[in-house]
């Protein structure tokens, strides 16, 4: 598959996730691109850890300030009428105090008992955990989405191998290849891509799951 159409289905599929009134934080990447594609009419109030509250649309070029107003990505972003710019903070209180409903994540590696990796490779350079520590504790929701592979190889394990941002706090992992809920037994495939096949998504997956019975389309 076309590496920017598996990106696009990912961000797509992640944005329904996101209901009516939520608090949402988007990380780096992918999870940056699912504000393109939030459902009319549902109201998202976007948070960036770097202090941003109420993040609007993308700027026109002449809208738009890189030196001040940026998303998770580094990108330049807006502020809605009635958003806001805090503290670091202030900012950090609203995460760890229980106020973002949901924060959508990438991964270099997420596994079956719902702890992840996003943060570090060991012998590369370090990039720094951010905030998504905070994040994972934090928020009512935890989605990672993420490619299901790189080069090929399993991205989604029984256990981790990379060092972790956290423990046990994801609630599902979105992929172009399916949707896994984590449960108390391990991941149940809610939804698949009809691109491809069961035996694929098992051939590319290194960690057993089960398969819903009310198995859906993702694309849907």
């Amino acid at each position: 598959m076309d590496k920017q159409r598996a990106k696009d289905i990912i961000a797509c599929r992640c944005a329904q996730e996101l209901k009516d009134g939520y608090v949402v934080n988007l990380g780096i990447g992918i999870p940056t691109q699912c504000a393109r594609y939030f459902p009319e009419g549902v109201d998202i109030t976007l948070h960036a850890e770097l202090g941003l509250i109420g993040q609007g649309p993308a700027p026109t070029p002449e809208q738009a300030d890189p030196l001040h107003v940026v998303d998770a990505s580094g990108n330049p972003a807006t502020i809605i009428p009635g958003g806001a710019i805090v503290d670091s903070a202030t900012n950090f209180g609203l995460i760890r105090g229980g106020h973002v409903d949901a924060c959508v994540l990438g991964a270099l590696e997420a596994d079956a008992e719902g702890s992840f990796g996003n943060w570090l490779i060991p012998g590369k350079k370090l990039t720094g955990m951010g905030g998504a520590m905070d994040l994972c504790v934090g928020a009512k929701h935890c989605i990672v989405c993420m490619e299901h592979t790189a080069k090929g190889n399993p991205k989604i394990f029984e256990k981790c191998r990379l060092p972790l941002t956290a423990s046990h706090c994801v609630n599902k992992i979105i992929t172009e290849m399916c949707v896994f809920e984590v449960t108390d037994k391990g991941l149940l495939m809610t939804e698949i891509n009809p691109e491809f096949t069961v035996d694929q998504i098992k051939e590319a997956t290194a960690a057993p799951f089960e398969v819903a019975v009310d198995l859906k389309s993702m694309l849907d």
